[in-house]
């Protein structure tokens, strides 16, 4: 009883850690969390092979120590990666980048990506596209999922199947230019997902979009 009272103490440690980092770097923030994790791991681990206090311990430091390393790198690595597309995207009024804790996300409008009722990408957005899959290009440890919507207009099953063509159609084009197709997922939401109202035509020009989300892959990760 003792024991797991312990390993409940060493994990509730390390989460608490967690908690004060509203003004931290995304890098210090992926340390931390990942010091945390390892820490909970490494303590578990620790009991099952010493099965004792000391066992417990000794995990604890040294599972905090390996991912604290882990957490750090991917947060440098998306901290470069938003950075760079920024500095790609600085001059672009068709791409919004934002940061979502270790998520990097891009939202191209739909408006300007394609014409009304179109799953074709207009060629004014052919430089965009370039610029981004060159950042996803030099940043292979991530994965990319790629989103269509819509606004309520239409039906939702068409809403639907247009949603899933547009984002089909922007893999497409990272993969054709140099993304590795394995690291893309492409799905459609329709219109579930709104950001804006629907009842004003400036709404649902927002609703229509393709949103580009970047997740750093910490399975198998590389050193960066």
């Amino acid at each position: 009883m003792k024991k797991s009272i312990l390993i409940v103490l060493v994990v509730a440690i390390a989460i608490s850690g967690c908690a004060t980092m509203d003004q931290q770097s995304k890098t210090t923030k992926g340390a931390t969390y990942g010091a945390a994790g390892g820490a909970a791991a490494g303590a578990i681990v620790g009991q099952i092979i010493g099965k004792d206090t000391k066992g417990t311990l000794i995990g604890a430091a040294a599972g905090a120590a390996i991912g604290g390393l882990a957490g750090a790198g991917v947060g440098r690595m998306m901290d470069n990666q938003e950075a760079d597309m920024r500095q790609a995207l600085s001059q672009s009024e068709e791409v919004a980048v934002r940061r979502e804790g270790d998520l990097l996300a891009l939202t191209l409008k739909g408006d300007v990506t394609f014409a009304v009722d179109s799953d074709v990408v207009l060629p004014g957005l052919y430089t965009e596209i370039e610029r981004i899959a060159q950042i996803l290009v030099k940043y292979p440890q991530t994965t990319i999922v790629v989103e269509g919507h819509t606004d309520s207009t239409g039906s939702d099953a068409y809403n639907q199947g247009l949603s899933e063509r547009r984002a089909w159609s922007v893999q497409r084009l990272l993969v054709e230019r140099g993304v590795n197709p394995s690291r893309i997922t492409a799905m459609g939401y329709g219109e579930s997902r709104p950001v804006a109202t629907n009842d004003t035509p400036e709404g649902r020009q927002m609703n229509r979009r393709v949103e580009i989300r970047v997740n750093p892959n910490t399975s198998g990760q590389q050193p960066y």
